[in-house]
């Protein structure tokens, strides 16, 4: 492990290891955290971060090995004791009640009283003082649901900050913000930092760690990879240590290659909207998808691109416009009549859209095949487990066992079973959104390669990515959109970039 200034960790965990049935989540694993820094936890789905952090936290109890907080081996029987000393964790989704303002998130559960009755005018004062102290600007007696989520995951740090947290854990927490509210974000990241607060990042966004992150331990299979300061390890040697090998081989997977954008008279569109609309959430727009085409589609939070997607699926309906498969104009009122018509959806949020955790991966993999024949007409039992053990073994998805819970896989493996049930129903247009979002380098090369073998293969892709090198990776052309409008369609034939496609957004004019 590198030097450190010295310095006694404030969290250690030596000899880690936690077992499911079936997996080794964590086999040895030793970390450690220091006051006053910015450490990132990195790895490939499955590698083992999630796990790790549940047993930091108490959420699961490990199995063999032993944690250290402030130089004291402890046993922290759950989250709320953990939080009692000292260790508090903002998830990716903001654990607070909209309904209340922010100063009653901040002290709930702690408000303070005056004769038995809470203290309104205190609770205010010292909600007040904590944000001033986060150099926030924002109005603590304002219920939660009138601010952004970038400041509701502010407001869950104040709350963490005034639990005197000696450890912050950070859980993707920039997944759903913009570049603005990224910097706002790590601005209270370095207040923090400075003041002694260690803090453990998680995130899949590369040059973010580089940005705010000192230093960083890495995650392979369950076992420690190492430790690195980050500025001593580069993008390329991280991700080697991730994926067990060079860069190039990311590359590779992924079809890095920038697509030509496909020739328009070979092929009739499968799909053309025109005019297509609905009230409040997406402005009129024209989109022409064809075989073995991919279209992307670009633009900041909020700017419509999930909502376009939803209406050629019958997710929302339209209020104006029309869509034609093929040749033969239709009406999509419902995700069944898209899916009657040959069109999949990948939603961006497959916790609560896409997958069912109670739901085996089987019967996740098999059900959109099952609607789609109705359920006078079940599938047996036998073939459940071919179609799944075909697909699972197609899409490496791991375990590779048909009937493991699939709130108990990784991010990137939940993927591929959303992947795979749409698959099975041989869809001719797969609208994907944000399917590579919070998950691992290596599950996200081959999800880009899987999706770029698609097109090959002649099936029409929507590709909704917030990552613009994505978004040109594996494109044809790339649909811009700004303020619910799409406001320029451009052909990725080389010359197209990140920066161009910014000022687009930008001026919401055509290039």
């Amino acid at each position: 492990m590198p030097a450190h200034p010295a310095r006694q960790p404030v969290l250690e965990a030596h000899g880690i290891r936690k077992e499911f049935p079936g997996v080794v989540a964590l086999d040895g694993v030793d970390f450690r955290l220091f006051p006053g820094e910015v450490h990132a936890l990195m790895g490939e789905n499955g590698a083992g971060k999630s796990t790790l952090i549940k047993v930091l936290t108490g959420v699961y109890e490990a199995d063999d090995g032993e944690v250290v907080l402030g130089g004291r081996s402890v046993r922290i029987a759950g989250p709320l004791q953990a939080q009692q000393a000292g260790i508090s964790t903002v998830y990716q989704e903001v654990n607070l009640c909209p309904n209340l303002s922010v100063a009653e998130n901040v002290f709930i559960g702690r408000e303070p009283r005056r004769f038995g009755l809470v203290h309104w005018s205190e609770m205010r004062s010292r909600a007040a003082r904590l944000v001033a102290d986060l150099d926030l600007d924002i109005d603590v007696s304002a219920p939660l649901n009138s601010y952004s989520i970038a400041v509701r995951q502010l407001v869950a740090i104040v709350r963490a900050v005034a639990v005197s947290a000696k450890v912050l854990i950070l859980d993707e927490p920039t997944s759903s913000l913009d570049r603005e509210e990224v910097r706002q974000l790590f601005a209270v990241i370095r207040r923090l930092r400075d003041q002694g607060v260690a803090i453990l990042f998680v995130s899949h966004f590369l040059d973010q760690i580089y940005e705010i992150c000192d230093r960083m331990t890495i995650l392979r299979g369950g076992r420690l990879e190492g430790e690195y300061a980050t500025s001593e390890l580069s993008q390329a040697g991280l991700v080697a240590r991730m994926i067990g090998g060079e860069l190039a081989r990311l590359e590779e997977l992924s079809g890095t290659t920038r697509r030509e954008p496909a020739p328009e008279a070979a092929t009739r569109p499968f799909l053309r909207a025109e005019g297509l609309a609905r009230s409040g959430a997406i402005e009129p727009y024209d989109l022409t998808v064809r075989p073995g085409e991919v279209v992307g589609l670009a633009g900041l939070l909020g700017s419509g691109r999930t909502e376009a997607a939803r209406l050629l699926f019958g997710a929302d309906r339209s209020t104006r416009g029309s869509v034609r498969i093929e040749d033969t104009t239709v009406t999509l009122p419902t995700p069944r009549a898209a899916i009657s018509y040959g069109i999949a959806f990948c939603s961006e949020d497959r916790k609560k859209e896409g997958l069912f955790g109670e739901l085996t991966v089987r019967e996740n993999i098999v059900l959109a095949l099952q609607a789609a024949r109705g359920w006078t007409r079940p599938l047996s039992r036998a073939k459940q487990e071919e179609i799944a053990l075909r697909w699972i073994r197609s899409l490496d998805i791991r375990p590779d066992n048909p009937e493991a819970l699939v709130r108990n896989l990784s991010g990137g493996n939940q993927q591929k079973v959303l992947l795979a049930r749409w698959l099975i129903t041989d869809p001719k247009l797969l609208i994907l959104d944000e399917p590579t979002r919070g998950i691992d380098i290596g599950a996200k090369a081959e999800i880009q390669k899987l999706v770029a073998g698609l097109a090959e293969d002649g099936m029409s892709v929507l590709f909704i990515s917030a990552e613009l090198e994505e978004v040109l990776r594996l494109s044809h052309r790339v649909c811009v959109l700004r303020d619910r409008r799409m406001v320029d369609e451009l052909p990725n034939d080389g010359s197209l970039t990140p920066e161009r496609i910014m000022a687009t957004i930008a001026s919401g004019a055509r290039s």
